[in-house]
């Protein structure tokens, strides 16, 4: 298969699903992006698995 062939989806699969202990999971969809009268409006799904953040490290409320 040619690479014009693969659609942008398939090679993000093929990224995040290629390392030894990756899942499919690993390739869900993370963020939803809408078009609203030219603007362009990205945000992070609710149930992703991994969301930007500080991280555990990050909290204070530990």
């Amino acid at each position: 298969m040619a690479d014009s062939a693969v659609t942008a989806d398939e090679k993000r699969h093929d990224q995040l699903t290629t390392a030894p202990k990756s899942t499919e999971a690993d390739a869900e969809p993370r963020i939803e992006v809408s078009k609203h009268d030219g603007v362009t409006r990205v945000d992070i799904r609710d149930d992703a698995s991994f969301r930007p953040g500080a991280g555990a490290e990050g909290r204070s409320d530990s």
